[in-house]
């Protein structure tokens, strides 16, 4: 339970740091005097002033705030700190510095992708044949059990996953596969079929199949720091598109509700990909990284998503939300992530 509690500490540590420090950075960037940075909420526990900047850790280790000058727009300002209040900077200025800390927890992510491509490398899922369906295209081509697949409509493939691909770029179209058996290579025309499956979200969609299932045989693959780069960039992006879909299909009612997971679900999961070893907790972490991102993007209020809401109104319409419209949708957000927080306490409870 104490490992849990540690790996939650640790990993969420992170991501906050690197959630301010990207608000932290772009506000510096930009002329904004900053009065506080810190870890947590509640007491400070220590810290040390430079400047004007009090860098602190603080009690609650459950989020963190960069505290801005001029933030609070209805709040008296001396005029001597006009020129380094984050009120008085303009809109676009704003946005940017509030976005910063959301696209900060996406770098973070690439970083932690880069560094484990580029130490450990990759494991591939070689193009070798486990099972052949019954009555299948690939039944009915000849295809058989530990055959390696070595072309598809005369381009080489080294994976699985490029396999896949080409079948399904197919189009249903007739094509010629290259393979390996027994040390001979042959090939076999054959025309796959378009099959109803499920995706992650258990939806019924139609792809073209052969009728085969992969053998297992995985291999390891090291990778240049060009490729680690555009590997990370890439899995990065593909979580975001992930995420985002899950997001629309939990609002449509498409994906169950009990699969929404909260702090207490969070630690025990980093507690375990901790126990797995360091990549693993990094890899875990670069995952949560890019959840809390898009979480912070969505247009609720006191989120950062909520904020950017705002100054887009005021990009649109050229003048800010009224703060009596503000403080009824803070007050309307802070009653829903209460909610939600409540919620997915409550399913870390009754779904262990």
């Amino acid at each position: 339970m104490s490992g849990n509690i540690f790996a939650f500490i640790v990993v969420l540590g992170v991501l906050i740091f690197f959630h301010e420090l990207g608000h932290f950075l772009v506000a510096r960037f930009f002329g904004v005097g900053v009065e506080k940075f810190s870890l947590g909420f509640g007491p400070r526990l220590i810290g040390r002033t430079v400047g004007r900047t009090d860098y602190r850790l603080s009690l609650i280790p459950l989020g963190g705030y960069v505290k801005m000058v001029g933030e609070e727009p209805d709040t008296e300002i001396d005029p001597a700190l006009i020129p380094i209040s984050f009120t008085h900077k303009n809109v676009y200025q704003r946005f940017a510095i509030v976005a910063a800390g959301p696209l900060f927890n996406l770098v973070l992510a690439v970083l932690i992708f880069f560094l484990v491509f580029a130490t450990s490398g990759i494991s591939v899922l070689r193009p070798v044949i486990g099972e052949v369906d019954g009555a299948s295209p690939a039944e009915q081509a000849g295809l058989k059990p530990q055959d390696l697949i070595v072309s598809i409509g005369g381009a080489d493939v080294s994976t699985w996953e490029e396999m896949s691909a080409m079948i399904k770029a197919s189009q249903g179209q007739s094509f010629e596969i290259g393979l390996e058996r027994d040390g001979a290579r042959m090939t076999v025309d054959i025309t796959p079929e378009l099959k109803t499956t499920q995706n992650l979200f258990g939806e019924d969609i139609e792809r073209y199949l052969i009728g085969v299932r992969p053998l297992g045989d995985w291999l390891p693959r090291e990778l240049t720091l060009a490729e680690s780069l555009t590997l990370s960039v890439s899995r990065t992006w593909e979580i975001v598109e992930l995420t985002v879909l899950s997001v629309v299909k939990l609002i449509q009612g498409k994906l169950p509700a009990t699969t929404l997971g909260g702090p207490i679900k969070i630690a025990k999961m980093a507690g375990a990909q901790a126990r797995e070893g360091l990549t693993a907790l990094m890899v875990f972490t670069a995952v949560i990284s890019i959840n809390l991102a898009i979480l912070n993007f969505l247009p609720i209020p006191v989120l950062d998503g909520g904020h950017l809401m705002f100054f887009t109104i005021e990009m649109i319409s050229r003048r800010p939300v009224s703060i009596k419209v503000r403080e009824i949708a803070q007050q309307f957000g802070i009653f829903l992530l209460i909610s939600l927080m409540i919620f997915v306490i409550f399913n870390d409870i009754v779904n262990p």
